[in-house]
């Protein structure tokens, strides 16, 4: 988005970009997906972030559904399982090389990296919530602002062209009013909602519709940090409390979701897939599991046009207020130690078989994870070339 917006059309400026960004990081739910909302809203108004953010998602939704049902059917074959072994170690070096690299930019100094321990430990050890790691974290950084300005307060460089500069005068900055933000909200309430509850009616409050839409909703509004955040949350919830899926399933639907178009957020499509599948409600298996799929993916980007609508106007007036960069940067430093958290609890499932028994180690695996992160790390390989080739590595290894 930045290479295409910012410096090929110079529709939006560096700064201007940088401060949505930062908005959409401190956010709940996909991080992604609500930016291109902002600027969506930025560019043309409220039409302009319904196109953008409908739009950023709508192609992966059909795509994943059909990804979905082939798993489900053609899975449980030796030579599909041989094309996911090469694929998992494949999105343990993904999600290793993400963590990397978001921590080589954002962990200026020791605070920063104290904040990323600190984060790791909290939801790894003590399991704390993330949220209560989060804001933990922004205040944290408030504080530093106060006391150690240096080590918190980071100027955005720009390597825009003047030309790419725009004026503000030519973007939209509706003046926040009270009639506008409850009209948003009334609206965005009703209109996320409303599935959610009439599936409940319809059947029953203990129905698996319902539970997604519940359970996708409550992630939405609870997880920060993109989606490397909040699959931790969203994996673990749904293989030990809803049972609606295995481990395997776990890792298998994040190589699905990274070879697809859009946000990686759209694996809880898949995850609304298999829980519709695993305890459906209707006599049909494949719609039960369509329609939960759909559901989850309702729950989880309805509620983006809602934050950016409604609070887009009055973060446009603080754009210019270092306090928010300041907790922006400790929530930033505390969403590394949530991504080498979830690199670990990847690692564990894939170079163990057998976890939480430590009784057989997979070397293969360890082998293509680290080939695949020097292959992300050193050398840029895009990771549609990436896992195509991991997963023939993997179907060979099923000939052989």
């Amino acid at each position: 988005m930045h290479t295409e917006l910012v410096e090929k059309k110079k529709w939006i400026s560096e700064a201007r970009f940088l401060h949505a960004l930062n908005f959409c990081m401190l956010l709940p739910g996909p991080e992604a997906q609500q930016l291109a909302t902002y600027l969506g809203w930025l560019l043309h108004r409220t039409w302009g972030g319904l196109v953008a953010g409908i739009l950023f998602v709508l192609p992966s939704v059909f795509i994943l559904w059909g990804l979905s049902a082939i798993y489900i059917y053609y899975g449980s074959v030796p030579w599909i399982e041989g094309i996911f072994y090469g694929l998992k170690p494949a999105v343990l070096a993904i999600v290793l090389a993400a963590a990397f690299r978001i921590g080589q930019k954002s962990l200026k100094n020791n605070a920063l990296r104290f904040i990323a321990i600190a984060s790791f430990i909290g939801i790894f050890f003590l399991h704390l919530p993330f949220p209560v790691i989060v804001f933990s974290a922004a205040i944290l950084g408030f504080l530093g602002s106060k006391f150690q300005p240096n080590l918190f307060s980071f100027a955005p460089t720009t390597n825009a062209s003047p030309a790419s500069e725009i004026e503000d005068a030519t973007i939209y900055t509706a003046p926040p009013t009270f009639k506008y933000l409850a009209c948003v909200l009334g609206i965005g309430l009703f209109v996320w909602w409303s599935p959610i509850l009439a599936s409940g009616l319809i059947w029953g409050w203990e129905s698996t519709l319902f539970q997604a839409g519940y359970f996708f909703s409550k992630a939405a509004m609870v997880t920060f940090g993109g989606a490397y955040a909040v699959l931790p949350y969203v994996a673990q919830q749904a293989v030990e409390n809803y049972q609606w899926l295995q481990p395997k399933d776990v890792m298998a639907g994040m190589a699905l979701a990274e070879t697809t178009p859009g946000p990686l957020i759209m694996v809880l499509q898949f995850y609304g897939f298999l829980g519709g599948w695993n305890q459906p409600d209707f006599p049909s298996l494949f719609w039960s599991a369509t329609w939960v799929g759909f559901m989850a993916t309702w729950a989880t980007f309805t509620p983006c046009f809602l934050y950016i609508f409604a609070g887009a106007p009055y973060i446009e007036r603080l754009r210019h207020v270092k306090l928010l960069s300041a907790a922006l940067s400790a929530v930033t430093a505390a969403v590394v130690g949530v991504i080498l958290n979830l690199a670990l609890w990847f690692g564990l499932h894939v170079l163990l078989p057998a976890y939480p028994e430590w009784t057989r180690f997979d070397w293969v695996a360890l082998a293509i994870a680290t080939l695949s992160f020097i292959a992300l790390h050193r050398f840029k390989v895009d990771v549609l070339w990436l896992l195509p080739s991991t997963g023939f590595v993997g179907y060979l290894l099923h000939l052989i």
